[in-house]
C-alpha cells in the first residue's frame, strides 16, 4: 500500500511561541512549521517571511501587536515558496508599502509562481490555512541583486544573497550591530532539510558564507530559535551534512547507472539513521531525492514542480 501522498494527512496543528532574541528582533518559531521573524526599529517593523495565508499571518500580527504598535513598513522575502510569501496581503493594512526579494527570487515567482502555489497548496493543506484568503501571488516592490540596506531609524538592517542553495534566489536578513541572522531555509535545525528546487552543489559555500559572519543568534526557516553562536554552528552543520549527504549518495547512484527508485532506496539507508526521526523528514525526502537525482545527471536548474509532476514522483518513489 503506498504512503498518503507528501503531508495531506498532516493535520494536527502546531504550537507557536513568539520569541525575543533582543530589544529589537524576535523569532516567530512554528514548532517545525515554517518560522517567521520580526524586527523592531525605532519607527517602525520589518516582517521576515510573510507566512503561507493572509488569515495565517493575522497571527503573526497579533504577536506583534503585543509587544510594538509601531507600523508594519517592510515585509522581506527569504525566497520565493508559497509557504513564506502568499500571507503578505495582510501587511498591507498595517502599513507595509515594501515587499523587498532579491532578483533571483523575483525571477523565480515570474518563471514559477503559480504552479508552486498550486503544489505546495496540495502537498501540505494545513500549512495554508483560510487559503481562499489569498488574492494570488505575492510580488515584491522592491528588487535587489546582492545586498541591500534598509534602517529601521538608527537601526541598520542588510538583506544579503549570498549565493545558490535552497533555491537560486534566497537572502539573509542580518542585524549587524547585534549579530542576528534570519537565515530562511538556507539553514534548518532538528527538521527536514527540503531541496527540490535547489542547487546542491552550491548550497556549502554559500553556508561557508554565511558562517564566516559568525551569528550570535539565528532564526532558522524551521526548528527552534538558535541562540548562541555554537547553536547557530550546529544548525549550518546540520544542513550541511543533509545536504552533501544527499547529494554524494545521488552522485554515487547517478555513476553507477542506477534509477530513481534505487537511489532513493540507498539514500534512505543511509540519511534514515541520522535525520529519519526529524519532522516533514517523511514529506522532504522524495522530493529532495528527485531534485538530487538530477543535479546529479546535469540537469543544473531545478525543474518546475507541478501537481502532477508531484503525484507521479510520489507514486514512483511510494508504491
Amino acid at each position: 500500500m503506498s504512503k498518503p501522498f507528501a503531508s495531506q494527512a498532516d493535520l494536527a496543528e502546531k504550537k507557536i511561541s513568539f520569541e525575543r532574541l533582543s530589544d529589537n528582533a524576535y523569532a516567530y518559531v512554528a514548532d517545525g512549521d515554517p518560522n517567521s521573524g520580526v524586527i523592531i526599529g525605532d519607527d517602525s517593523v520589518m516582517v521576515v517571511d510573510a507566512t503561507a495565508t493572509p488569515a495565517m499571518a493575522q497571527d503573526l500580527i497579533r504577536a506583534i501587536r503585543g509587544v510594538t504598535d509601531k507600523p508594519i513598513r517592510h515585509v522581506a522575502l527569504t525566497h520565493y515558496h508559497a509557504v513564506r510569501v502568499l500571507g503578505a496581503s495582510a501587511f498591507a493594512a498595517e502599513g507595509a508599502a515594501t515587499v523587498i526579494a532579491s532578483r533571483g527570487t523575483h525571477e523565480l515567482i515570474v518563471e514559477r509562481g503559480q504552479a508552486d502555489m498550486d503544489s505546495e497548496i496540495g502537498r501540505f493543506p494545513r500549512l495554508f490555512r483560510s487559503s481562499e484568503s489569498i488574492p494570488g501571488l505575492t510580488w515584491p516592490t522592491l528588487v535587489f541583486e546582492r545586498e541591500l540596506t534598509i534602517r529601521l531609524g538608527s537601526l541598520e538592517v542588510r538583506m544579503m544573497h549570498l549565493g545558490n542553495g535552497h533555491t537560486r534566489g534566497d537572502s539573509v536578513v542580518w542585524i549587524p550591530s547585534q549579530g542576528i541572522c534570519f537565515a530562511g531555509d538556507l539553514v534548518e535545525f532538528n527538521a527536514g532539510v527540503y531541496t527540490g528546487d535547489a542547487y546542491l552543489a552550491d548550497w556549502p559555500a554559500t553556508l561557508d558564507r554565511l558562517e564566516a559572519l559568525r551569528p550570535a543568534q539565528m532564526v532558522p526557516g524551521r526548528g527552534p530559535a538558535l541562540t548562541t553562536p555554537q547553536d547557530c554552528r550546529e544548525a549550518i552543520g546540520y544542513t550541511r551534512r543533509w545536504v552533501q549527504t544527499l547529494y554524494g549518495c545521488a552522485r554515487e547512484g547517478v555513476a553507477s547507472g542506477k534509477s530513481l527508485k534505487q537511489v532513493y532506496a540507498d539514500t534512505r539507508r543511509v540519511m534514515d539513521p541520522e535525520f529519519g526521526h526529524v519532522v516533514i523528514y517523511e514529506h522532504a525526502i522524495p522530493f529532495d531525492v528527485s531534485r538530487a537525482y538530477d543535479e546529479a545527471s546535469g540537469i543544473v536548474d531545478p525543474r518546475v514542480w507541478t501537481a502532477e509532476r508531484d503525484r507521479d514522483m510520489w507514486a514512483e518513489l511510494n508504491s
